[in-house]
């Protein structure tokens, strides 16, 4: 068993990516207006807490859209292969949209896994907080109101996940202190990239389809 897994889950533009940058202190995920921009899962490890030295691995997510093609099937694969190594979820949606027909697919998927399931409301930024009563709908809780771009309410959000973690033994702990390296696969589109880091890690971590673009 290694570090706690938290998966960020959730359709479309909705700010998963920016939450990941967030929780992770970096620019490791792509962020744009531009629907579908994350497909594949992305790893990092962070640490969540300093008073407590809680360290977590995030895994990013592509959005889950009601779309029948082949991309949107393979972002799906991606998303359930996420969900199955979470312990905890966070399921994201935008305070600014308000809860649409997707959502509440997406969240009575979630309501039938036996995880641990954090509702994160985001993009709240300067919105009446009384408009987050909605969200109670989905039947997932108290909705954890944030701003990722701006960093509003991520304290509150660690606070409310620290107590959700599993306990990691000081032997587990230690095998995480082991360092890596980081090894970059380039090349034209469609000479295999992802097939080839597919194959290295014995497992689908990346979209491999015959369309150019697609990593």
């Amino acid at each position: 068993m290694g570090l706690p897994v938290i998966s960020l889950v959730g359709r479309p533009n909705v700010g998963k990516s920016t939450l990941f940058n967030r929780l992770s202190k970096s620019r490791q995920a792509l962020v744009s207006d531009f629907e579908g921009l994350t497909r594949d899962r992305q790893y990092t490890e962070v640490l969540l807490d300093d008073d407590s030295e809680t360290f977590v691995t995030i895994i990013d997510t592509g959005g889950l859209t009601n779309e029948v093609n082949e991309i949107d099937s393979g972002i799906q694969g991606q998303v359930l292969n996420a969900l199955e190594e979470s312990d905890i979820i966070y399921f994201i949606v935008s305070a600014r949209d308000g809860v649409i027909g997707l959502d509440r697919e997406i969240g009575a998927q979630l309501r039938r896994l036996k995880k641990k399931i954090v509702l994160v409301c985001n993009k709240a930024e300067g919105l009446d907080l009384s408009l987050a009563a909605e969200f109670y709908e989905l039947g997932l809780g108290e909705p954890i109101l944030i701003a990722a771009e701006h960093g509003q309410g991520i304290e509150e959000l660690i606070d409310h996940t620290l107590p959700l973690l599993p306990q990691v033994t000081d032997d587990e702990e230690s095998d995480e202190d082991v360092e890596g390296i980081a090894v970059a696969v380039l090349g034209r589109p469609n000479v295999g990239k992802s097939t080839l880091i597919n194959r290295i890690l014995g497992e689908e971590r990346v979209l491999a389809i015959d369309l150019p673009g697609t990593t």
